[in-house]
C-alpha cells in the first residue's frame, strides 16, 4: 500500500476539504436520490460546452464527484486513489488540467450533484445505462463489467450466478443503485438492498444473505484487501430474458459540456487502444485485460439499452 500512496502523492490527486468533512455521513443510495447538500466544489461552466474545458485548463484543476467504492474511486488515509482516478490523472493531465480534486458524496447524489455544478465530472466507474444517459453524458466505456458473488468460504450453497437463487429460498444482498439490483427485480428473487460494499459484507457475515452480488472487480478487491473468511465466485455475465447483460462504466459529464467530453474521449481512445498502457494505469488496482472494453462496445449502444449487437 505504501507504493500506492507514493504514486498518489506524485500524481496531483488530492482530497478536498469538503470531502474530508463528509466521510462519515455519506452512504450509497439509488440513482436519482436526493442531492448532496455540500457546498459547490465544481467550476461554473457558464452553460457553454467549450467554456468549461477552457476554464478548467486555465485553472489547472478539476473537481470530480466520487462515492467511495474500491477499487474504482475511494479514499484511504485522506488520500484519493483508485482506477478511475488514476485514469483521470492521466487524461486530464494530457488536457492541461494537472490537479484532480475529489468530493465524496453518496451514489444517488452523483448525477444530481454534477448537474447542480457541485463538481465537474463523476469519477465512480458508473455503469452506462439508459436512464442515466437521459440525465447526463457518458464517456466511451472505460471498464467492462462482470458480476460475481461473495460467499462464505467453501461456498456452502454452491452458488454460481443469480439464477442460483431462483426458487431456492435463499436471499441475495445487492447494493442500492447497482445493476445487480435490477437483476434481482427482473428475476423476482428474495433480496435485501444495502447502502455500500461494507454493508453487503456485513449482511453476509451476519447470515442475513447467502451471498453479496456486485461487480467481480469490487468483490475481489474486498476479499483480497479487507475481508476474511469469504471467497468470490467466478465472474459471470447475467442473462435476463435470454439477453446477456453486458455492460461497462464510464466518466460522467453534464450534457452541455460537449467540448470537455469530446476532448476526454479522444485521449481515452488512445489509452483503450493500447492494452499495455491501459494496464500500466489501472493494473495496480486489480484490473486486467478482461476489464478492457471491446471496440464494438460504445456508449451509444449502452445508452440505447439495445444489447443485441453485443451478444
Amino acid at each position: 500500500m505504501q507504493n500506492r500512496r507514493n504514486f498518489i502523492r506524485g500524481s496531483g490527486l488530492v482530497l478536498s476539504a469538503a470531502a474530508l468533512g463528509g466521510l462519515a455521513a455519506c452512504s450509497r443510495t439509488s440513482t436519482g436520490g436526493g442531492e448532496d447538500t455540500g457546498g459547490s466544489g465544481g467550476s461554473d461552466g457558464g452553460g457553454g460546452g467549450g467554456d468549461l474545458l477552457s476554464q478548467l485548463q486555465e485553472a489547472g484543476t478539476i473537481t470530480v464527484g466520487f462515492a467511495g467504492e474500491a477499487p474504482y474511486s475511494f479514499e484511504e488515509g485522506g488520500e484519493l486513489m483508485g482506477a478511475t482516478l488514476a485514469l483521470h490523472r492521466e487524461i486530464f493531465g494530457e488536457l492541461g488540467i494537472d490537479n484532480v480534486e475529489g468530493k465524496l458524496t453518496d451514489w444517488g447524489s452523483l448525477i444530481p450533484g454534477l448537474n447542480s455544478r457541485q463538481f465537474d465530472a463523476v469519477s465512480a466507474g458508473m455503469s452506462i445505462l439508459p436512464d442515466r444517459c437521459a440525465q447526463a453524458a457518458f464517456s466511451e466505456p472505460e471498464f467492462q463489467y462482470t458480476t460475481a458473488l461473495m460467499v462464505p468460504t467453501g461456498n456452502p450453497e454452491g452458488l454460481v450466478d443469480m439464477n442460483s437463487f431462483v426458487d431456492s429460498g435463499l436471499t441475495v444482498a445487492t447494493m442500492s443503485g447497482a445493476v445487480e439490483s435490477d437483476y434481482v427485480a427482473a428475476l423476482g428473487l428474495d433480496s435485501i438492498e444495502v447502502g455500500g460494499p461494507q454493508d453487503g459484507v456485513d449482511a453476509l457475515k451476519a447470515g442475513n444473505a447467502a451471498a453479496f452480488a456486485l461487480t467481480a472487480i469490487s468483490l475481489n478487491w474486498l476479499a483480497d484487501n479487507t475481508v476474511d473468511d469469504v471467497e468470490v465466485t467466478e465472474s459471470f455475465v447475467q442473462e435476463i430474458d435470454g439477453v446477456k447483460q453486458v455492460g461497462a462504466g464510464g466518466t460522467v459529464f453534464r450534457q452541455e459540456d460537449t467540448s470537455l467530453l469530446d476532448a476526454y474521449n479522444e485521449k481515452l481512445a488512445a489509452i483503450i487502444g493500447d492494452p499495455e498502457r491501459y494496464l500500466s494505469i489501472v493494473g495496480e488496482f486489480g484490473f486486467s485485460e478482461e476489464e478492457l472494453p471491446p471496440a464494438e462496445m460504445t456508449s451509444e449502444i449502452l445508452c440505447s439499452g439495445d444489447l443485441s449487437s453485443l451478444q
